[in-house]
């Protein structure tokens, strides 16, 4: 009802009060109407584009071609609008411009904003003369929607059927490999970027490299990276202060950081200036918390505000809960949770929840219980890490309690790991993978070799005795 509204409202402003009938009239001839659309599609104004395109469909369908449905499919992807999208690919049917290959491409990019990506790659099927470009968009759906490894196995395709990826093509495989640590594959697309004559490897690509390699875990090939790079921006540096924070390595993350800085009060109005985002101020709150640092990390959490008029996202304040949780500081994260403008998400609690299980903190930890049951009340684990809490402590009596009011089974965390340039997904406690009997086999050596050892860990040391199993239930991780 809202959407019609707003429509009819367009519809009143733009061809009623603001633009007489005979310039109407004249906007809609061509070459005028694509540039009217363009100009909406410019400026962000989606629906005006939608009234304009359906009033020139109405009055002259003979101005309308590929380049006007083009602008207005453009316009649907911008805004996400769903309804029309669908209602302006039937219309691309109808005139016959199915077949026209930059529109099917955007076709591609409208249903992946839609989260169709079945549709995406059906009107992919249906390009006959495919090149670099929409297979780039078709990967580019699979990543947006939180599907990498399909993603890599039609890059795959791509170059086996012999289209050449360009620099654009090639940062979005890169991102398909960070998010599986898929290291084998990011190194031979490496490899091709040297290799291939004529290919630029640009900012971008570059920063898509840094943060592969950064991901899968290689932070010394990414520091290399980093230091060849000519031109850096903020997602550079970002990529390599987020890398060394994740590693643990929070002198050198706040080192990058110091640098960065330097580099903007001396060179401040030239091109090397840059300006960390929120992004980078996560990378230096991960580092604080990974090293123990709580003043430093207060100062930067109020230099983030202060100085860079950065508001604290969700993300922000669950570092600062998991700086105050690492150093113990348990009451100080409650009062810092609890004393937040924003509504608390379940992770921050889950956070402290978790540091009050590692600190035998029973009465804190059920406070935080309760906050979690108003939050989500579903979850599994919170039940599971009390529990473990009043096992520690010997309360067998609460733990059953805890125990017998968990209804579901907590769904198993899914995992992966890259063999011979193949990534497999595994679960704890898989029966199904052909090589399980091998798999068991070696997992089975290997535990003979930890109990020879004497480390089995004492099962009366609940938390530690479940820790070791699950460990021997991975079942796909050589």
């Amino acid at each position: 009802m809202n959407r019609v509204s707003s429509i009819h409202k367009v519809v009143n402003s733009s061809f009623t009060s603001s633009q007489p009938r005979s310039k109407l009239q004249d906007l809609l001839r061509p070459p005028k109407a694509n540039q009217t659309l363009k100009k909406y599609l410019e400026s962000h104004s989606a629906t005006r584009a939608i009234v304009f395109f359906r009033e020139l469909w109405r009055q002259n369908p003979s101005a309308v071609d590929s380049y006007s449905s083009l602008y207005v499919v453009k316009a649907c992807t911008q805004e996400s609008l769903i309804v029309e999208g669908r209602q302006l690919h039937a219309t691309v049917k109808k005139v016959g411009f199915e077949s026209v290959i930059y529109l099917q491409t955007c076709l591609i990019e409208l249903y992946s904003k839609m989260g169709d990506v079945g549709c995406s790659h059906r009107i992919f099927d249906e390009v006959c003369c495919k090149n670099a470009i929409c297979w780039t968009s078709l990967i580019t759906a699979y990543i947006d929607n939180n599907m990498a490894s399909e993603a890599l196995a039609i890059f795959k395709q791509m170059v086996i059927s012999k289209f050449e990826p360009d620099q654009v093509t090639l940062t979005v495989a890169l991102a398909s490999c960070a998010d599986l640590g898929a290291l084998s594959i990011g190194e031979q697309i490496h490899a091709y970027t040297y290799r291939k004559h004529g290919l630029k490897i640009d900012l971008c690509l570059y920063n898509a490299l840094i943060d592969m390699y950064v991901k899968c875990g290689q932070i010394r090939a990414a520091r290399r990276l980093f230091c060849i790079s000519g031109k850096k921006d903020v997602f550079t540096w970002t990529s390599m202060i987020v890398g060394h924070a994740l590693h643990g390595q929070s002198l050198e993350a706040l080192g990058m950081f110091a640098r960065m800085k330097q580099i903007r009060s001396s060179d401040k109005g030239s091109k090397s200036f840059v300006l960390p985002n929120d992004v980078t101020f996560l990378g230096v709150l991960m580092a604080c918390s990974h090293g123990g640092m709580v003043m430093e990390g207060k100062q930067y959490f109020k230099s983030m505000m202060e100085d860079y008029g950065l508001w604290p996202r969700l993300a922000h304040l669950g570092c600062m809960v998991d700086l105050f949780c690492r150093a113990g500081l348990l009451e100080e994260a409650y009062d810092f949770i609890s004393g937040t403008l924003v509504q608390p998400n379940a992770l921050m609690w889950r956070i402290l929840l978790g540091a009050c299980c590692n600190h035998g903190n029973i009465e804190l930890g059920a406070k935080v219980r309760l906050q979690l049951l108003n939050l989500d009340p579903t979850h599994v684990g919170d039940d599971v890490t009390l529990s473990n809490m009043y096992a520690g402590r010997g309360l067998w009596y609460e733990k059953m309690m805890v125990r017998d009011r968990i209804e579901c089974r907590r769904v198993p965390g899914c995992s992966s790991v890259e063999v011979a340039s193949e990534v497999n997904e595994f679960v704890a406690g898989d029966t199904h993978h052909p090589l399980k009997a091998e798999i068991y086999n070696v997992l089975e050596h290997l535990m003979g070799i930890v109990r020879s050892s004497d480390h089995i860990p004492d099962p009366s040391d609940i938390s530690n005795y479940c820790k070791i199993q699950n460990i021997y239930h991975q079942t796909m991780t050589l």
